[in-house]
This record gives structure tokens, C-alpha cells and sequence, in this order.
């Protein structure tokens, strides 16, 4: 579904929204309170409990509503949203100034790689905080915690090659079902114990800040739990749109959390003991275990809609050039979006599982969560005011300023989440740094490649003109040969031409070049330049989240003199095997053995551009970088 569908209306957008977009952020209410309260020092007497619980409303407030919400997601590259999205819009807004615009790639890199380790603790940690509930109905079935949220996440990706289609409709109602419990349990505390509504004022937050600020800062990096998801607003805003986004935050999300989080202070008020579990808490006996049946539920499309994003998000970064191709299965005959990364899909399962059996409660993962998010978010703080300012042209002193507040507020709950590093925050980091590791490499290898393979190519034109001169003979069919520059000889054809000694009667030079942007129209998809005598040099655009299909693509030339028959077509393409080598500058030789390893395993080009498996010829060739 995309925001762009003529099939669907706001009303039906802003609901599939509530299944997609809120799922992290709805069911923070599992473990933010409890986190706080579990916290040495932070005792739930009525102070404390105002003082939390205004830190949380206006956290909320300031950050979902008047960050993300106002500002974050007015920054959409032509209607794309998310880290990616912003990093190209970003990039793009400064290039004029390159070191402005090599740097801001570079943290837009380390902000990928925090979202994959922020992408293993959430379905590990809202999948497990949502079990735990059955220790508050059974309290001898805490040793079958960790046992069963294994066994829940290991079906939840075991499911994902089925796609999302089938499920997915389930998603807007079942989250709808959620918020609205969510806003009744808090809303029959609330009317017991209506004192807890002077959380409202951020004066509580202010007077807690003043007169216990090491124990304040503390909080926040349990506080900041509450926003967990947050980025799930702007990500998702070119599947729904930024309207329905913003209306089922303000219409049904933000009143049903605000109630849901008063409502567990007001339990606290009247019964400081139930601060082990205060959500579970305001169920009546009778409603406890339908309630942890609903939450295990709710963790599940949570952790579906990230998973989701993990799969879009890494198509994105491989073709923007950061990661080796992977093999992509397409999980609907309708929707290009929905797709399934099996690599990425299992080793999300093996980090997420192993989360949980090292961790093995809610309250330890909460020291490796929230690092990973904070961190995110000031990087997202950071791309926004060279947007604004750059590509917006906002006068510098407003801008400044919007970043000096957003900016201090994120700093604030990454220093307090720094504190947790020791207790589990170098998870997270540890996962990231491993991500930016590969996709630098992979980076920095493939522009090794790219320089080394210029070093021994041959011109185009002049390879051309040398075989014009001794024709060897032609065939009947078309060729097309893949080339990394479209100035260069594809050493596929330099190789069918030493072994085959024939050449087809049409011939196609073509170049597959990925931008910085997330579509690019079908009127400028294909570019075709004659060179004489049945050939043409190609090149094909696509934005990195165009569906990188060559075939289709090239049936765009029709009418131009080029007419392809799929039945005598063939694809030549060049499969390099690298070879590291030791004497050779740039890369470390360990990182240059990496990079060849990474190039090994990458998925065929035939089969990530989709060409007829029957019509594709390899040639392969070493190169020693």
C-alpha cells in the first residue's frame, strides 16, 4: 500500500497506519514505567510518581509531536521518509560543499547501522516484556519466559518468507483493539485516583529536574523508552502519507498512551507495590491473562512491522552501494514493498534470540535498549538542520535554534542512556559497529575495484572502432553486455570476442546507475546513445527504491530504433573473483579479505536485476586489489 494508492482513503490509511507504524511506540507502555520504577532510588511515592510521569507526557509531547510529527516529517525526499530518505535529501541539500557532504554520508552510515541494533532489541524486548505478563497471572511460569518468547519469535520469522499480505490486513484492527484497551485501563484508574492529572503540568518534571537533578538524569535514560518507535513515524510516511501518520498519532495514539501511562501512575498512587508491573496491574484478575494474550500479540505486529523495515532499509543501502547484493524474494504479485531478505531475516532471528537467552528479562534488555534510539534520533536532529537550512533556506538563527533545542534533548538522553553502556548498551553498539564495519568495507572495496578495473580497461569507443575495422562474425540475436562505466569495454565482450570470435547483430552497452533519491520516473529511466554499426551504450536509472528490474526497463527503448525479442536476447555479464593482496595500498589486507569474502557471497547480478535465468552468459576474471 503506498500513499499514492487510488484504491485507498485516508480513513483506511490512517487505520493500516496504527498496525504498521505504532506498533513500537503502543506497546512501550509494557516496560517504560516499570523500568523507571525498577531504577535504585526511584521509589513510587507521589513526588516521584508526578515527577516520572510529567517527564513522560512531555516527552511525548516534544518529541513525537512537536519533532517528528511538526518538523521531521515535513524533510520527506519526494514523499520518502526514514533515515535513508533523510540522509540522500540531506547529502543532496550540501552538495555543492563536498566535506560537508562526505560527513554527513558518513553519519547517515553509523544511524543505519544503530537501526539494525535497535532493530534486535525491539521484537526481543516487546515480545518478552509481553510474556513476562504470564508470571503476574501464574506466578510459578517465570521459568517459561524465556522458553516461550523464543519459541514465539522463532515461528514470527519463520513465517516471514510468507510475506505480510495475508496477515497484514489483521494488523490496523487488532492495533485499533489494542489502543482502545490501553485507553480504557488507564482511563478507570485515572477517574480513582484524578489527582495524577496535575502530570500534565510540566512543573512536576521541572520540580524533580531542580531538586534531584542526578536522579532525573538517571530517569531519562528509562524516560526515553517511552519514544522508542518514534522513528517509525517518518519511515513509514511514503507507505501511508504524512497525514494519516499525523492523524492516528493525534487521534488515537498520543490520548490512548497519555491515559494509559496516567492511568499506571494513578495504580501507583493508590498501591506503590504493584511498581513490578504496573500495566498487568490494571487489569482485573478476571482480564490479566486475555490482556497478556492481546499484548503477545501486539509485540508480534510491532516486531512484524520492524522486521518489515529491516528488509526495505537493507534493499536501500544496497543500492545506494554500502552492502554486496542479497537475494530478494518478492512476497506479493501486487506490491513491490513487500519483500523478504532470507540473510537478513535469519541473522535477525540468530541477534534477536540471543538477546533474550543473554538477557533473559525485560529489565536487564532495557540497559542495552535506548542507546541505540537516542543516538538515532540525534542523528536524525543533525540531517534535519542541513536540510532546513540548506535546502528550505531557513534564516540560520531559527535554525540553529530548533537544532539547539531538539539537539539538547537528544544529548541529554544519550548521556543518560551512556550510563547503561556497562549493563548491556554496548549491544547495541557492538551490532552497529559490526554493521558500519561491513558496509564501509564494502564501500571502500568496491571503489578499490572500480579504480583497479579502470586501471586495465580499454575505451568503449576506441574497443569499438578496433572491432569495426576486423569485424569477426555476426550473429543473429541481440547482446547485452553490462559494463560498470559507460565509457569502458565490458570485459564480457573482450571475452566472448576471444573465445566465441562472434558478435550478435544488435548490441547493448549498458550501465545500471543507482541515485540518491527514492524513485525515478519511467521517463527518465532509460538513456540510449547510438555508437554505429548495431550498437548502443545504455544507461538505466533507478532510485533506491525503484525495483531494479533490467528487462522491463529496457523495454522502454521500444520506438526508439532498439527493438529487443526476450526470445533471442542474451545477457553477458562479468563475475570478478578478487584477490587480495598484501603490497597493494588502500585497505588493510584483513579488510581487503573481508571485502573479497563479501564479493563472493554476493547474490548474482542476473538474479538482482532479474534476468532470464536461460538468457544470462558469465564470463569471469580476476582482479587483485
Amino acid at each position: 500500500m503506498t500513499s499514492g494508492s487510488s484504491h485507498s482513503t485516508w480513513p483506511a490509511l490512517t487505520l493500516a497506519a496504527l498496525g504498521v507504524v505504532y506498533g513500537d511506540i503502543g506497546t512501550s507502555v509494557l516496560y517504560a514505567v516499570k523500568e523507571v520504577f525498577s531504577l535504585d532510588g526511584v521509589t513510587p511515592e507521589p513526588a516521584n510518581v508526578l515527577g516520572v510521569l510529567s517527564l513522560i507526557v512531555w516527552t511525548l509531547t516534544v518529541v513525537v509531536t512537536l519533532k517528528y510529527v511538526t518538523l521531521v516529517m515535513r524533510a520527506d525526499n519526494r514523499g520518502e521518509g526514514g533515515l535513508v530518505a533523510l540522509l540522500t535529501l540531506a547529502a543532496e541539500s550540501v552538495r555543492a560543499r563536498p566535506h560537508w557532504r562526505g560527513r554527513l554520508l558518513a553519519l547517515g552510515i553509523v544511524g543505519t547501522g544503530l537501526f539494525y541494533g535497535d532493530g534486535v532489541i525491539t521484537p526481543a524486548i516487546s515480545v518478552l516484556s509481553a510474556v513476562e505478563g504470564l508470571a503476574v497471572v501464574y506466578p510459578h511460569a517465570h521459568r517459561m519466559v524465556v522458553p516461550l518468547t523464543v519459541g514465539v519469535l522463532v515461528v514470527l520469522f519463520a513465517l516471514q518468507k510468507r510475506g505480510t499480505r495475508s496477515i497484514g490486513r489483521w494488523f490496523g484492527p487488532v492495533m485499533l483493539l489494542w489502543f482502545a484497551v490501553l485507553a480504557v485501563l488507564g482511563l478507570v484508574q485515572i477517574v480513582q485516583r484524578p489527582e495524577i492529572l496535575a502530570a500534565l503540568s510540566p512543573h512536576h518534571a521541572w520540580r524533580m529536574a531542580w531538586q534531584q537533578p542526578a536522579l532525573a538524569f538517571v530517569l531519562l535514560g528509562a524516560v526515553v523508552l517511552c519514544v522508542t518507535g518514534a522513528e517509525a513515524l517518518y519511515a513509514d510516511m511514503g507507505h501511508f502519507g504524512a497525514r494519516p501518520i499525523r492523524i492516528a498519532w493525534l487521534a488515537v495514539v498520543m490520548p490512548a498512551l497519555l491515559l494509559n501511562y496516567l492511568g499506571q501512575g494513578a495504580l501507583l498512587l493508590a498501591e506503590p507495590g504493584a511498581a513490578h508491573s504496573p500495566f498487568f496491574r490494571l487489569a482485573p484478575g478476571w482480564a490479566q491473562l486475555p490482556l497478556v494474550v492481546l499484548a503477545t500479540v501486539a509485540t508480534v505486529i510491532a516486531s512484524q512491522a520492524l522486521i518489515t523495515g529491516a528488509f526495505s532499509v537493507t534493499r536501500q543501502v544496497i543500492q545506494l552501494g554500502y552492502l554486496p547484493r542479497l537475494r530478494v524474494w518478492h512476497t506479493s504479485v501486487r506490491e513491490t514493498g513487500q519483500i523478504y531478505l532470507p540473510a537478513v531475516n535469519w541473522a535477525l532471528l540468530v541477534a534477536v534470540v540471543l538477546a533474550v537467552v543473554l538477557f533473559r528479562s525485560s529489565d536487564r534488555l532495557a540497559s542495552a535498549y535506548g542507546l541505540a534510539v537516542t543516538l538515532v534520533m540525534l542523528i536524525t536532529t543533525v540531517l534535519t538542520f542541513f536540510v532546513v537550512r540548506y535546502r528550505w533556506g531557513l534564516p540560520l538563527p531559527l535554525c540553529l535554534a530548533a537544532t539547539a533545542l531538539f539537539g539538547l534533548i537528544d544529548v541529554l538522553f544519550c548521556a543518560s542512556n551512556a550510563l547503561k553502556l556497562v549493563d548491556g548498551g554496548w549491544f547495541t553498539l557492538l551490532i552497529a559497529a559490526g554493521l558500519v564495519l561491513l558496509m564501509t568495507t564494502w564501500q571502500q572495496g568496491s571503489a578499490a575495484l572500480h579504480q583497479q578495473r579502470q586501471r586495465e580497461s580499454i575505451g568503449l569507443r576506441e574497443c569499438w572502432e578496433a572491432i569495426a575495422a576486423d569485424p569477426p562474425v555476426r550473429v543473429d540475436g541481440t547482446a547485452v553486455f553490462l559494463t560498470v562505466e559507460p565509457d569502458v569495454a565490458p570485459a564480457a565482450l573482450l571475452h566472448n570476442l576471444k573465445h566465441n570470435k562472434v558478435l550478435h547483430r544488435h548490441n547493448l552497452f549498458v550501465t545500471v546507475r543507482y541515485h540518491e533519491l527514492p524513485w525515478i520516473g519511467l521517463d527518465e529511466r532509460v538513456q540510449a546513445e547510438p555508437l554505429g554499426r548495431g550498437a548502443w551504450c545504455v544507461t538505466v536509472h533507478f532510485g533506491f527504491k525503484n525495483e531494479p528490474d533490467l528487462p522491463k526497463a529496457l523495454e522502454l527503448l521500444r520506438g526508439r530504433g532498439i527493438e529487443l525479442d526476450p526470445m533471442a536476447t542474451s545477457y553477458f555479464l562479468s563475475r570478478d573473483v578478487v584477490v587480495p593482496r598484501a603490497q597493494a595500498g588502500g585497505l588493510a589486507l584483513w579488510r581487503k579479505m573481508l571485502f573479497a569474502q563479501l564479493h563472493r557471497s554476493a547474490s548474482p547480478a542476473a538474479e538482482f536485476l532479474h534476468l532470464p535465468s536461460n538468457a544470462v552468459v558469465e564470463l569471469g576474471s580476476k582482479i587483485e586489489i
